[in-house]
């Protein structure tokens, strides 16, 4: 069996579900992790047998010389750590946000590119389990042909003076902040679902005035092949289901021959025209993060790190959901329709 050794750069909040998802894959040894602040980092190396520690990422890649990196840091650091690990032949999975702005976002998928190491985007929405099922079921014409796909998130973590207080104090800094941070998965998943942008029309808010970024947003997609999306969502009001950070949110795609919805607690139910609706039955456990998909996406990951097969959020096809990103901004700021 094929194993690729593996190091870490990061200890934040979000790092701990990835550490854990790749000790589950057996493929996959990580020998060390980069932080900071050792004490930080302790935890996570007890609970997934990481053996060493380093404070200065450029000496653990020369000196562990991994087949890759996982790159699990604040988007402002990644052009510099992408740049360093590619030069050297080390192949990279990345978090998300991918960098401050498109500009730096296309260096850093060019540098890898010019390079030739493998280069993912960690953009794990898609590969939540009902998302996955979804996609069967669109491809099956389970309710016929798509014309409207819509969410709705209502988060409720963004409310107050403590607002993002201790889990991600950062997010109260992003000048740039729904859309940037959140909003970015859905347009890769609604790209997943039903394909290529072709225009968006946007209306975005700033609901607390703690923070910096808009936390209220309405966009309204246009898709290549007539199909409408419409994403509705703020991280100031509440939800009225138990786990909001487990779908997100709720979904209702409608075709020619009826509709599917998802729901919060993550069932999905099919509703043909004329018949009632019913449940869909399918797998999805309320493990790790939002139905385990930090793991879906990293054995993903490794899956194609085997086969030679390409990336489902290679560097090229994730420059198209950030062209959408920024298409939400610029018709934000006009208050007209914006193509991509």
């Amino acid at each position: 069996m094929k194993v690729f050794k593996a190091v870490g750069i990061g200890a934040g909040y979000f790092a701990a579900f990835q550490y854990r998802a790749w000790s589950r894959i057996p493929e996959v040894q990580v020998t060390a992790m980069c932080n900071r602040n050792k004490e930080n980092a302790e935890p996570i190396m007890k609970e997934c047998g990481i053996q060493n520690h380093y404070t200065d990422y450029r000496e653990m890649l020369e000196k562990e010389k991994p087949d890759f990196v996982d790159i699990i840091t604040p988007p402002g650091t990644h052009l510099e750590m992408c740049q360093f690990a590619a030069e050297r032949g080390i192949h990279i999975i990345c978090q998300k946000p991918l960098a401050p702005n498109l500009s730096e976002a296309e260096e850093i998928i060019k540098i890898a590119t010019d390079q030739n190491v493998r280069f993912m985007v960690h953009e794990n929405w898609r590969f939540q389990p009902w998302y996955r099922e979804i996609k069967k079921l669109f491809q099956a014409k389970t309710i016929g042909h798509i014309h409207t796909l819509n969410f709705r998130s209502r988060m409720g973590d963004g409310w107050g003076e403590n607002a993002y207080i201790p889990r991600q104090p950062y997010f109260r800094e992003y000048p740039r902040f729904l859309v940037y941070e959140n909003g970015i998965h859905f347009i890769d998943t609604y790209r997943y679902l039903l394909g290529e942008v072709e225009s968006v029309y946007a209306r975005l808010r700033q609901l607390n005035p703690v923070i910096k970024g808009e936390d209220c947003g309405q966009v309204l997609f246009n898709f290549a092949k007539g199909q409408v999306g419409f994403w509705d969502a703020n991280r100031y009001n509440e939800p009225n289901y138990p786990s909001p950070r487990y779908t997100f949110g709720e979904l209702l795609a409608e075709g020619t021959e009826g509709s599917i919805r998802l729901y919060g607690d993550g069932r999905l139910t099919i509703h043909p025209l004329g018949m009632e609706e019913t449940n869909h039955d399918y797998h999805h456990e309320n493990v790790e993060f939002a139905g385990d998909c930090v793991y879906i996406t990293q054995r993903h990951f490794i899956d194609c790190m085997l086969s030679g097969q390409e990336f489902e959020v290679n560097g090229s096809e994730y420059l198209k959901s950030l062209k959408v990103q920024e298409a939400v901004y610029q018709s934000a700021e006009s208050g007209k329709p914006e193509y991509v």
